[in-house]
């Protein structure tokens, strides 16, 4: 073969493969792009080391959860929670002045006290929060309310909702409607899980929490879910809280208990500083207990709002568990200040800071990041009466560096998951207890891309 005869030859191959990628180019071009999937984020280190805890049947209460694609795809949602007749409600709610349909319409029915004579339920979808969407968005909660009270037949008043993701966004209501027969028919007392399960959003992990006492004549159990992770700085309570009791007690003395216990426990925790449009706690007793209905100041009384706080306490630091990105648990106690006011105002101005939470988190024993904060709190400070200490360890007093505190001993203290920080205002006698995390570039990361 002659040399022009093998130039024709690869000239002919030459061209042949450049229509094959020609042909590949346009192929590529027709079709569209495969979907990314997110990969399943990773869950907290922090998490309690059993997962989520064995929860007893709560008699006269049911639990449901469906995928109704709200936003979600290939997870479940919604969830649905049937209590019996004889059910009594309590609730608090966010401050917020941009509180979602959903609160409001959860606030005005409460403050309507309906009777309890007749069934009550509760559904609650993830993904979208239904927050700031005008009108339309008390159409929704109608809608979905309405449908629910429909199926079960029970009145609309007795049926409440909640709904926790994006905010702005329509409703997309008919979603959840299409799934409210789904939901009824999956009914079952030992889904609370499950339920669980359906209302997070950024959460690594479910939230749950029990507690059992001796009633008079029989016991009575306490269970309660909760979701929260990001965009926590309660004004009432957390994100989503569900308690649900099989105790016999009116619905004005389970307000009242509920109440004056959510500021030590809800709303003494913070990850972010920011306060959600949706944030509700409702607590409800179905009253199936065989013990005798509980009277306030009675003993019973007594163990049963210790109890329930026990199981607020536990939920609200499961939130802080869960922190988008945390990595450090941490307890600031503040003592000696000269009120309660001022108290929750350095504790807080501590926990909020983000000089503080991101030397927590890069395990630097920066204690002159916390003498900033406690003089920018607006609580009265003197200088020379501060005394601050990372766990038992002294490391600064009377307005200076502690004379016997070394470096190497703070910083041992900061390696720990678990963290103390104490600060004594040496004013008064006031305290206050707060709990928060780290700040990591994990919850840049969630949050910069929280809506795609």
């Amino acid at each position: 073969m002659g040399k022009n005869d093998k130039a024709d030859d690869w000239k002919s191959e030459a061209k042949a493969l450049k229509a094959k990628l020609s042909k590949l180019r346009k192929q590529l071009k027709a079709e569209p792009a495969p979907t990314p999937v997110k990969a399943k984020p990773p869950v907290s280190p922090l998490a309690p080391p059993g997962g989520f805890p064995a929860m007893p049947v709560i008699a006269g209460v049911e639990f449901a959860a469906v995928e109704a694609e709200v936003r979600y795809k290939n997870r479940k949602d919604v969830m649905l929670v049937r209590m019996a007749p004889g059910t009594t409600i309590a609730g608090v709610f966010t401050r917020s002045s941009t509180r979602a349909a959903c609160v409001l319409d959860c606030q005005a029915k409460l403050a309507g006290k309906p009777a309890s004579d007749q069934g009550a339920a509760i559904v609650v979808n993830s993904g979208n929060a239904n927050a700031f969407t005008g009108a339309n968005g008390q159409a929704s909660v109608d809608r979905v309310t309405g449908s629910v009270a429909e199926a079960l037949g029970i009145p609309v008043s007795r049926v409440f909702s909640s709904s926790t993701g994006v905010i702005g966004e329509p409703l997309p209501d008919d979603r959840i409607t299409a799934k409210i027969g789904e939901l009824k028919a999956a009914l079952a007392t030992d889904a609370i899980e499950m339920a669980a399960r359906a209302i997070m959003t950024t959460d690594t992990f479910p939230k749950g929490a029990t507690a059992e006492i001796d009633g008079d004549g029989g016991k009575i159990r306490i269970a309660g879910i909760a979701k929260g992770s990001g965009m926590i700085a309660p004004d009432m309570a957390t994100m989503l809280v569900y308690i649900f009791t099989d105790a016999k007690i009116s619905a004005a003395n389970l307000q009242k208990l509920l109440s004056r216990n959510v500021d030590d426990t809800f709303n003494a925790i913070t990850v972010d500083s920011d306060t959600s449009t949706s944030d509700a706690l409702i607590l409800a007793a179905t009253g199936q207990s065989p013990a005798a209905e509980i009277a306030l100041r009675s003993p019973v009384a007594k163990a049963f709002e210790a109890a329930l706080r026990g199981v607020m306490m536990n939920l609200a630091h499961q939130v802080i568990r869960d922190g988008e990105g945390a990595t450090k648990f941490v307890e600031i106690r503040v003592t000696g200040a000269a009120s309660p006011e001022d108290a929750h105002k350095v504790a807080m101005s501590i926990a909020n800071s983000p000089l503080v939470k991101t030397a927590i988190a890069g395990e630097d024993p920066n204690w002159g990041r916390i003498v900033a904060a406690v003089g920018k709190s607006g609580a009265q400070a003197d200088r020379d009466r501060l005394t601050i200490r990372f766990g038992d360890v002294v490391v600064a007093e009377n307005g200076w560096r502690a004379p016997d505190y070394r470096e190497e001993e703070g910083a041992a203290h900061m390696k720990g998951q678990e963290l103390l920080i104490q600060v004594d205002l040496g004013l008064g006698k006031a305290a206050k207890t707060v709990w928060t995390c780290d700040l990591t570039h994990r919850y840049i990361d969630i949050n910069a891309d929280y809506r795609s």
